[in-house]
């Protein structure tokens, strides 16, 4: 099986990344270079002192109010709501690590167990009721099914709240490892019990996945206190870090007008022009919006973000080739980030100038290089190809952007479209023959068309763009910190 069949078979059912999982979870994702890197500088070492494979586990972005993170398989998933509740970088990195926990432990893969096993006092009890049913003793049968589902989801329930305290202490010693504080662990279940108290739930805690927060709260308590790194603080620009970040996600998801009263113009902080000027662009005040974000890049002129989101401004404004310069900066300071170089591609390409379209190419390519299952980059190449009456390779990139979007049916058809017109062997035929062995039927498909055949060129057997990992879907009983 080809790596891109390989995908295909999971991405069957889960359609493919970037809305891929997390589409199939039923969330809405979110994809910001800031913040990605943010997590990923904390996620990163916490991975490696895991002896988790940190290059191989996708962290997804989710637009999310609610304090949770979620981690399976080769994916972690943190809610924008825990980004915005945390008051420190370390309470977001106790979440991190807490989930790590969750990955090194496997706690997903052995789910199946844990549900097979709680699942047989549940078949017991059918059996059993149905053999009292045919007895002629009904309500006894019932009562004997209602025991066994009981038992079983109390058994599973069982097993899922020694996950999540197995993870807890995985935490702990990942933070130890890495000389950072586990303050922040405390500090977050603090929060979670002094909801749980206002809001007044009576929650049974046998009836829950997770221990209740005082119940954490009470086994970490001791062995984060002894930790000779307790006292360790987060450093004033890891804090002003997350400030951004939170200006930035408050500015984009809430209301402009709710914003602009959480941020007024008395505070003239970094993150609340940060927040004003996203507020000011999405309310169209474009000029406001302008001035508070050039407010930041003179005062921070090495950020890559305050020149991208200027770039952003002003290219949805349509003033694309005045994008180009905040875009071109942005990639300049951070080099090997794919969105920020899809961002200027697009810029390039609106301009409407013949040297731009190149130029645009050339970055939604090195885009690609970088970040190889992007199915918008793809999108956009097959665009700037189009403007370059370039009409093989852009049905070519359309059928990339249509596979990693999940669209088997429409990447075999544009595949099928470029391969007819493209002269066996070369690269993009082989590019084209890839995407069609690996969208047809199991039952085989048409042959390929294209050139004549020559018996020297092996059949192609892995994706041109780069691998693409299998996803694991994360099992719902082990979301949530």
């Amino acid at each position: 099986m080809s790596l891109r069949k390989a995908f295909l078979s999971i991405a069957a059912a889960t359609v493919a990344l970037g809305g891929s999982l997390a589409q199939a979870q039923g969330l809405r994702t979110l994809r910001d270079a800031e913040i990605e890197i943010f997590l990923d500088d904390y996620a990163r070492p916490i991975f490696r002192v895991a002896g988790l494979p940190e290059d191989s586990i996708q962290i997804i972005v989710v637009n999310d109010g609610s304090f949770n993170a979620f981690a399976g398989g080769r994916y972690m998933g943190v809610n924008t709501g825990l980004l915005t509740i945390a008051d420190t970088p370390n309470q977001i990195e106790s979440v991190i690590a807490h989930e790590a926990g969750h990955l090194a432990g496997g706690h997903s893969a052995r789910t199946g167990d844990a549900i097979a096993a709680a699942s047989r006092p549940m078949l017991l009890g059918l059996l059993l009721a149905g053999a009292a049913i045919a007895a002629g003793a009904p309500e006894a049968g019932i009562g004997i099914l209602g025991l066994g589902q009981t038992v079983g989801q109390a058994n599973f329930l069982i097993y899922s709240r020694g996950q999540e305290s197995t993870a807890d202490q995985s935490s702990i010693t990942y933070l130890d490892k890495l000389g950072h504080s586990s303050k922040g662990a405390l500090e977050i279940w603090r929060k979670m019990r002094n909801t749980q108290i206002i809001r007044g739930y009576k929650i049974n805690p046998y009836s829950q996945t997770h221990p209740m927060a005082n119940v954490r709260l009470s086994a970490l308590q001791r062995r984060v206190v002894a930790s000779p790194y307790y006292d360790r603080e987060d450093s004033p620009e890891e804090i002003e870090r997350l400030h951004y970040i939170q200006a930035k996600i408050y500015g984009f998801l809430h209301d402009p007008e709710v914003t602009l009263r959480t941020y007024p113009l008395t505070d003239q902080s970094g993150p609340a022009q940060y927040a004003r000027a996203v507020a000011f662009y999405r309310t169209g005040l474009i000029d406001k919006g302008l001035s508070e974000i050039r407010k930041l890049t003179a005062a921070q002129p090495d950020n890559p973000f305050f020149h991208e989101l200027e770039g952003q401004m002003l290219f949805e404004f349509g003033r694309a080739s005045e994008a180009i310069g905040p875009h071109r900066r942005s990639t300049e300071l951070l080099t090997d980030n794919a969105l920020l170089r899809i961002n200027l591609g697009r810029a390039l390409l609106a301009s409407g100038e013949y040297a731009d379209r190149e130029e645009a190419i050339k970055e939604l390519k090195r885009a690609l290089l970088l970040e190889s299952d992007n199915s918008f980059g793809w999108f956009e190449l097959a665009r700037a190809y189009s403007a370059m009456d370039n009409e093989t390779l852009a049905i070519l990139a359309t059928a990339e952007s249509r596979y990693y979007a999940g669209a088997q049916h429409d990447a075999n058809q544009f595949a099928r479209r470029a391969i007819a017109k493209l002269r066996r062997g070369p690269p993009e035929w082989r590019q084209a023959a890839d995407i069609i062995l690996a969208t047809q039927p199991e039952s085989g498909g048409l042959p390929l068309p294209g050139g004549a055949a020559d018996e020297q060129t092996p059949a192609p057997t892995k994706p041109t763009g780069g691998e693409k990992r299998e996803p694991d879907v994360p099992d719902p009983a082990f979301s949530g910190p």
